[in-house]
């Protein structure tokens, strides 16, 4: 019950709660070619596809990002192309620790950006994920992890380690939840296009419909 609610101060605007292109930082961690092998909770192709949209995402803004990868010439490989290409001028950080955020690197490179909420993808949910989440989450970042850039060994392994960083004050998402919630305004036409581009090629059914609505069937437009 919120026993200090005022109707006078209700305002048309949204929440501090809510995440902006100015108050966020990417991570993106441990999307290696032998942690995708070893996904069974989702579909590989369509993790892969989310973590492409967050990927573009997080560019349209210029958001700061941080790319880890774990052990990468002993056993996982390097991320694949079509994120290098994304992030042409990010050099991956290299650990042999499971949890990055015991990594003083990659600590260091969340606090130079002075942002306190973390958007989170990676592989796998239940181990490379949910243990950065957790310690950063209790450390006073607000943390988020896009449960569909994201997967696990099993099925279970996923779901309970949402659970567990649900009880442990992280929040879920989804990538286009944060795509739209980014973009806020349909008005704001300087990153309209590029939500849009990125919604055509990553959005499906949605991206099929916008399609749509730019190419109309011929019939359709000449009896309007």
């Amino acid at each position: 019950m919120m026993s200090n609610f005022n109707v006078d101060q209700v305002k048309a605007e949204g929440s501090d709660k809510l995440i902006t292109p100015d108050n966020t930082v990417f991570m993106f961690i441990d999307q290696q070619p032998q942690m995708y092998f070893g996904l069974q909770s989702h579909d590989a192709n369509a993790v892969m596809n989310a973590i492409q949209g967050l990927a573009k995402t997080a560019k349209i803004w210029d958001i700061p990002s941080i790319l880890t990868t774990l052990t990468t010439d002993d056993f996982t490989g390097e991320i694949p192309q079509q994120q290098k290409r994304v992030f042409e001028d990010h050099t991956p950080i290299d650990r042999t620790g499971l949890n990055a955020w015991e990594d003083q690197r990659v600590v260091d490179e969340v606090k130079k950006t002075g942002r306190k909420k973390i958007i989170i993808s990676g592989l796998w949910t239940e181990i490379c994920v949910l243990l950065p989440a957790i310690s950063a989450a209790d450390q006073g970042y607000d943390v988020y992890v896009v449960t569909d850039a994201c997967g696990g060994a099993s099925k279970e392994a996923h779901d309970m380690a949402i659970i567990r960083m649900v009880e442990a004050g992280v929040t879920p998402v989804t990538w286009i939840q944060v795509l739209c919630e980014l973009q806020r305004d349909w008005a704001r036409e300087e990153t309209y296009d590029d939500v849009m581009n990125i919604v055509k090629e990553y959005g499906g059914a949605y991206g099929v419909g916008v399609q749509y609505y730019y190419n109309p069937p011929k019939n359709i437009v000449n009896n309007v």
